[in-house]
């Protein structure tokens, strides 16, 4: 078991509480009607595990079922007290018999299981009767399809109990990996502490993972680390936030918002939710390239790159009723040129998933100017499997100058990023609709883009390669861009004469950008009706439809020629 802070210290006959992050005492009535946070400086305290329950559950719904499960001193341990003296102290002290309970109950009026760890029991520690706690809850969501919700906090295994602890780590993740084989939603919510053999099986292992602010995570305890490898830590080392930003969490999120987002993510997995779509009013996309007008390649590369054409973000708070944005590449960073979630399009939920630019200097450097390193597609690739694993159409917008070709995404993998979201999209069981909305570089944008309809907007391009790019490599010149441009055959009637589009969206006049209202219309109206034609398509006929869409491309016989030549071809 991890070392762990000390709890705040009650002064004046518990009336007040001394915060241990600002020093600053808080009359314990006010903290309370607080649910526990610090008034002054946000301070999450510890709360004990049936108040926990009380803020997130919906009133006297819990019914719990793990009352018969209690640890055995199997090893008959002894350190400075004998195993079975700790467990009737921990006992008597926190009224409960074990570390952890289950049952069923509803949150907003939505049913879930949950699994809860008592950190006042031994420190949260996990030994056997734990184990069988959180396994008993899978499988009763498993077998009811309803799903789980594990509140995490711990200090790690149970060393009492020996090999018999370290076993339920295996024990766990194989009833969690049911429920993710059977497509029930899994989430974890991570409080301060959760540590160890805990951290390292079952509570990380949801679908999605929560954490409050400040709550302390990890494997190794920070102060085991620093005398181990003997050197100073990070600041905010294995907080919430530091995970945030290396990608492991998909949210941190202030214990009042708790009730109110968890309710959100289980509506979006609701059984039975329809497959309704919402009525729309934009323009039709073009399907016959005669009906677009011609324009200047050239002119259609700056306008895709305008940078106050609507981003993704823009694109769906016009679009989708509702929105839950998720993230992180639980391997190395959280990628902010790449944003993904969950998302409602009438009745049906979708994950949307797009390359994001930003308008400002500030946010086009924060979002690395819409060019995603390695862990921007490994995310994308995540929430796509997680689509898949629950049946949910995935809309991807691709707007990228391309990936991000520094020396990081070299060392971590950028083209096997690119190329396992292109083999693994190709084959996910899911209808998928995919909107060129700017700018489709190379495979940085491919990378988004298999899918089973393939539309652009009306000033939007895609290509191989960027003009400027083309124009160095073959004529020796970047100034020669234009004409590489005119070349590459990149515009929305030339792509769709090829077959590389299924269609086009038509933008207000003058741009997207002139009347972001009236283009995010149209694309959901594309959206709509891609959606119409695909949903309800069996498994075996998307994949095969989908394999033949990308193999067509190239084969002689099915291969069409644009007539003429452009200017430097």
């Amino acid at each position: 078991m991890q070392d762990v802070a000390a709890s705040p210290r009650v002064e004046d006959e518990t009336r007040w509480v001394k915060c241990p992050s600002c020093d600053g005492f808080v009359y314990i009535k006010r903290l309370q009607r607080n649910l526990k946070v610090c008034p002054e400086c946000n301070h999450h305290f510890r709360v004990p595990i049936r108040e926990r329950l009380v803020q997130l559950l919906d009133a006297d719904s819990l019914v719990e079922a793990s009352g018969d499960i209690e640890a055995v001193d199997a090893l008959g341990f002894a350190d400075t007290r004998p195993y079975v003296v700790r467990l009737a102290d921990a006992r008597r002290q926190t009224g409960d018999r074990e570390g952890a309970l289950y049952g069923t109950a509803t949150i907003g009026g939505l049913p879930i299981v949950v699994a809860a760890m008592n950190f006042g029991f031994m420190g949260g520690s996990m030994g056997a009767a734990v184990g069988e706690v959180v396994t008993r809850a899978a499988e009763s969501a498993l077998s009811t399809r309803t799903p789980l919700l594990l509140i995490a906090a711990s200090g790690g295994a149970r060393m009492q109990e020996g090999c018999l602890s370290l076993m339920q780590m295996a024990k766990t993740s194989q009833a969690i990996a049911r429920l993710h084989e059977a497509g029930v939603l899994y989430l974890c919510l991570l409080t301060d502490p959760t540590y160890g053999g805990v951290s390292a099986s079952y509570a990380t292992q949801g679908d999605i993972l929560i954490a409050e602010p400040s709550a302390l995570i990890g494997f190794a305890g920070p102060r085991v680390i620093a005398q181990t490898i003997r050197q100073k830590l990070p600041e905010k080392f294995q907080t919430a936030e530091f995970l945030m930003d290396h990608g492991m969490v998909d949210l941190v999120e202030p214990r009042e918002n708790l009730r109110h987002l968890i309710r959100k993510i289980l509506s979006f997995h609701q059984e039975g939710r329809g497959q309704q779509l919402p009525a729309v009013e934009g323009q039709k996309a073009i399907t016959d390239p005669a009906s677009l007008p011609e324009c200047e390649p050239w002119e259609t590369v700056e306008l895709a790159r305008n940078v106050n054409r609507p981003t993704v973000l823009e694109y769906v708070g016009y679009i989708f009723d509702d929105f839950q944005e998720l993230r992180g590449d639980r391997l190395f960073a959280e990628d902010a040129a790449i944003v993904g979630g969950l998302a409602s399009l009438g009745d049906v939920t979708v994950m949307v998933i797009g390359h994001h630019k930003g308008h400002t200097t500030n946010e086009m450097i924060e979002r690395n100017f819409g060019m995603p390193n390695p862990e921007g597609y490994r995310k994308a690739l995540r929430l796509m499997q997680y689509a898949a694993r629950f049946g949910m159409p995935i809309v991807t917008l691709v707007d990228t100058p391309g990936a991000y070709p520094g020396i990081g995404a070299e060392e971590r993998g950028q083209s096997l990023a690119i190329a396992q979201s292109i083999m693994e999209m190709s084959r996910l069981p899911v209808p998928i609709v995919t909107v060129v909305t700017g700018e489709g570089g190379s495979g940085g944008a491919l990378a988004l883009a298999v899918g089973d309809r393939v539309l652009m907007m009306e000033n939007a391009y895609y290509s191989v390669i960027s003009p400027e790019g083309c124009a160095a490599i073959l004529w020796k010149n970047a100034a020669a861009a234009p004409t590489a441009a005119a070349a590459l055959r990149l515009t929305a009637p030339d792509l769709l004469r090829l077959g590389i589009m299924d269609a086009v969206i038509p933008e207000p006049e003058g741009g997207a950008h002139l009347d972001a209202m009236a283009a995010a219309a149209n694309l959901k109206t594309a959206i709509v009706g891609c959606l119409s034609e695909l949903l309800g398509t069996s498994r075996e006929d998307l994949l095969d439809r989908r394999y033949r869409r990308f193999r067509a491309f190239g084969a002689p016989e099915r291969q069409p020629v644009l007539s003429g030549t452009r200017a430097g071809s």
